[in-house]
């Protein structure tokens, strides 16, 4: 079998990354070892410019087992730029903790995890892309040595193996009754079977409570507040972006690749996943007093808008969901990365410690204030372009009543998000010491904080990205 290596060049140029890293770290003295996030962060950029030659490929390697397609390319993208921007984010939080270079290394094997999972055409390598990723966070879970910590990792390592087990159990399910682990075959010998396949059903359940688990949708969230409070904030950051991302681009070709005939069993039960999860997910927000926390519970809200994508069943679902998770993306790394900045200088994730924030770190206080005001869909910041494309995709599908819980759940989280902003506006802060934003958090910060208000008044060049992902998942 002949195979063009050259279309693996973005993951192989990831791999080779995090080998060098791994060699330069262990050569160099420790406290010359800050450099590795610049050097990382660099490659990063070079592989994502590198990136764009791969759309209009659009084919399959191994047979078929392996897919590059605009969609995979897009996704691809996307956590190059989430591992950048966190790790330039982190540089100084890692410092703190010892810098222990081993941090890097785990993080670009995560990202590598990510990219093997969007492109996996079939369940096995699928399923091994999974844990490659979902091991690399287990460990960076735990990776401070904090009760918190060590409680986050041991409690995700303990839910993730059962949800592991669940999803290739539900895989098992349906290679048994098709034949196949080929993705895109098993549509295809779905046709061929004699009727109803009660069995084929349940594969599907076990599937989206695997995956479910992964986006953190109602009732597979429990591990999501303690998991985000308890890791290191560059970890949770990372975890709440980039895993959520793939996982979502995985269960799209799998819902609507491998199982359309299946659509009236899972659309409905989607539906209704995704009105629990914004609505228990937003309220729950409500009372927390722990910056991270409370994020968490938005990006559980926030699960439920993203899985209406899916929920359309055609290329404008697909392409807006793929545009929201850019947004998404940008406004909660943007999120963290304040959070973190603040975190390293008052020792405290909790809200009421962010009093008078405006007077202490204006550019902190208002990125924040236009990243939370993003995720709730305000115009004109990115996250309404998002959550428009996005119901709107949705409203001619007989999905009405969901818009409405959507829009009505927006609205509730605009409360709680005004909330930290009239805690960092409007209350005097106890220590009124400037917080000092290092330069690399300080990219982070501007970068997000601009792409988020640049895409919402002018949103084209992204959409059009979106649309040609959207389009190669159901053309391919």
């Amino acid at each position: 079998m002949e195979i063009n290596f050259s279309l693996f060049s973005i993951e192989i140029a990831t791999a080779l990354l995090a080998v060098i890293i791994l060699i330069i770290g262990l050569m160099i003295p420790k406290q010359s070892r800050h450099i590795l996030g610049y050097i990382i962060a660099l490659g990063l950029v070079v592989i994502f410019g590198f990136s764009f030659r791969f759309y209009g490929l659009n084919t399959a390697v191994i047979d078929k087992m392996y897919l590059v397609d605009d969609f995979s390319v897009f996704f691809k993208q996307l956590f190059l730029v989430a591992a950048i921007l966190v790790i330039l984010a982190s540089i100084r939080y890692v410092n703190k903790m010892n810098g222990n270079f081993e941090f890097y290394v785990i993080t670009i094997v995560a990202a590598l995890g990510m990219m093997v999972l969007v492109s996996a055409g079939d369940m096995l390598t699928l399923y091994v892309a999974l844990e490659t990723m979902a091991i690399s966070f287990y460990i960076l879970a735990g990776y401070k040595t904090d009760p918190k910590s060590a409680e986050a990792g041991m409690k995700y390592l303990i839910l993730g193996a059962l949800s592991s087990g669940i999803l290739l159990y539900g895989l098992s399910l349906i290679y048994g009754m098709t034949g196949t682990v080929i993705i895109t075959e098993i549509a295809a010998k779905i046709g061929l079977l004699s009727g109803y396949s009660p069995a084929l059903v349940v594969g599907l359940v076990f599937v989206l409570a695997g995956l479910g688990f992964k986006i953190s949708l109602i009732p597979f969230q429990m591990w999501t507040p303690d998991v985000y409070e308890g890791a290191p904030t560059p970890v949770t950051a990372f975890l709440a972006t980039g895993s959520k991302a793939a996982s979502f681009a995985v269960l799209a070709r799998l819902l609507l690749i491998a199982l359309p005939a299946y659509s009236r069993q899972w659309q409905l039960l989607v539906a209704v996943l995704a009105a629990l999860t914004m609505i228990i997910g937003n309220l729950a927000a409500i009372p927390q007093t722990n910056m991270k926390r409370m994020l968490a519970y938005s990006s559980i809200g926030q699960a439920g808008y993203m899985i209406t994508g899916i929920l359309a069943m055609n290329q404008a679902g697909v392409s807006a969901l793929s545009f929201y998770s850019v947004i998404y993306v940008l406004a909660t790394v943007g999120a963290f990365t304040v959070v973190m900045t603040c975190s390293t200088q008052t020792d405290s994730d909790e809200i009421t410690d962010y009093a008078g924030l405006a007077q202490r770190s204006p550019l902190m206080a208002a990125a924040l204030t236009i990243f939370l005001l993003s995720m709730a869909g305000i115009p004109p910041l990115a996250g309404f372009t998002g959550k428009l494309y996005l119901f709107k995709s949705i409203v001619n599908q007989g999905y009405l009543w969901l818009v409405i819980v959507g829009l009505v759940m927006s609205m509730v989280s605009v409360y709680y998000y005004l909330k930290v902003a009239k805690v960092m506006y409007m209350n005097d802060p106890v220590d009124k010491t400037p917080i000092t934003i290092p330069a690399e958090a300080k990219i982070t910060l501007l970068l997000t904080m601009i792409a988020t208000i640049f895409f919402g008044i002018y949103a084209q060049p992204l959409s059009v990205l979106a649309h040609i992902a959207g389009k190669a998942l159901l053309t391919f």
